[in-house]
């Protein structure tokens, strides 16, 4: 699986994700952003406002409604359209599954992975723990076959680390999703509110 030049558009995905629990105005979503410690969107607010322009013009967002409160400007309402929806989902599925230089991909599809069935992230993290693996046998067998002094390959040996330990880590919660130890809701707007303990 190839990831597109939108897939990397974490902005945007933020913007089609947070739609997700609902209408919201531009200075909502860039609140919740702040509020939810999304820190892998950079270059807010006018990074999020150009992905709305480009998720509006793609037709993946709509507008729901225009609102004025008091004497402030107008503030226009966006909705996550049919196709908004299809495209958060198919971005989150292949940002788990594809294995990349910046982490910060999988930082923000573990962020958002709320918005699959626990099922359907099972089966986008197992194709990335199975790549992942195979890169680190690519790696073991450069570092057997490769007859030079350790210091020249330490680079490989580093990357081989990172790799394994993410394939285990990855490995470990495609168990707990299959067995059920991990689950979420169905609406993600019911993860977007914070649990309540209950009165003592």
């Amino acid at each position: 699986m190839t990831l597109r030049r939108a897939d990397r558009d974490l902005p945007g995905l933020t913007v089609l994700a947070l739609l997700l629990t609902g209408p919201r105005h531009t200075y909502e979503m860039h609140r919740m952003m702040i509020d939810t410690h999304k820190d892998f969107v950079t270059g807010l607010p006018r990074s999020m406002y150009h992905s709305v322009e480009r998720l509006l013009r793609d037709e993946l967002i709509g507008i729901a409604d225009t609102i004025r409160d008091g004497t402030r400007p107008e503030r226009i309402v966006y909705a996550l359209t049919a196709a908004g929806r299809v495209e958060l989902v198919a971005r989150v599925q292949r940002l788990l599954a594809t294995p990349d230089a910046d982490a910060t991909l999988l930082v923000a599809a573990l962020s958002f992975v709320g918005c699959l069935a626990p099922a359907d992230a099972a089966t986008a993290l197992q194709a990335r723990h199975d790549a992942l693996a195979t890169s680190a046998v690519a790696m073991e067998r450069t570092l057997a076959e490769t007859p030079v002094p350790r210091v020249v390959l330490l680079e490989v040996e580093c990357e081989l680390a990172r790799v394994s330990a993410e394939r285990d880590w990855v490995a470990s919660v495609v168990a707990e999703l299959t067995d059920g130890r991990l689950s979420w809701p169905a609406d993600l707007a019911d993860l977007m509110t914070p649990e309540v303990a209950p009165p003592e």
